[in-house]
């Protein structure tokens, strides 16, 4: 995943989490091939909630496994054309998917990480997050 330090000045057009899947999937002829041309021939810029939403449709829609999840993304957000919105951020949370996380829950200690900690009801993400090092994760 790249950081991009383009000048954002509205010449970026931003995709919606069905043009990443048609791109990913190649599910249907003609719109993964209409999501390609416009990916690989303009910058586009990819915003984390459809990341969050292009995770969840291939994990639940099309019962791709994390590993090949995190994989696509990877390369997908490493496309010259693409500026994925905190992508440092996104990197780290598909680090900690990859580890075993769920990627919701790692996006979400990656963009409260300004707090002083992250309180939660969840055991299963405490024991995650504490393994993967992030001890300020409370239980309520």
């Amino acid at each position: 995943m790249r950081v991009s330090l383009l000048k954002r000045d509205g010449a970026m057009l931003a995709i919606d989490t069905n043009l990443v899947v048609r791109y990913l999937t190649n599910d249907h002829p003609e719109q993964s091939e209409q999501a390609r041309q416009l990916v690989n021939g303009q910058p586009v810029f990819v915003a984390v909630t459809v990341i969050l939403e292009a995770e969840w449709v291939l994990r639940s829609a099309y019962g791709y496994d994390r590993g090949a999840i995190v994989r696509a993304l990877r390369i997908f957000g490493g496309l010259p054309t693409v500026e994925v919105e905190d992508a440092a951020m996104v990197s780290s949370a598909l680090d900690l998917a990859d580890a075993g996380m769920d990627f919701a829950d790692a996006l979400h200690l990656g963009k409260s990480a300004h707090c002083s900690g992250f309180a939660t009801f969840d055991r299963k993400l405490i024991r995650a997050a504490r393994a993967a090092g992030h001890g300020a994760v409370q239980e309520v």
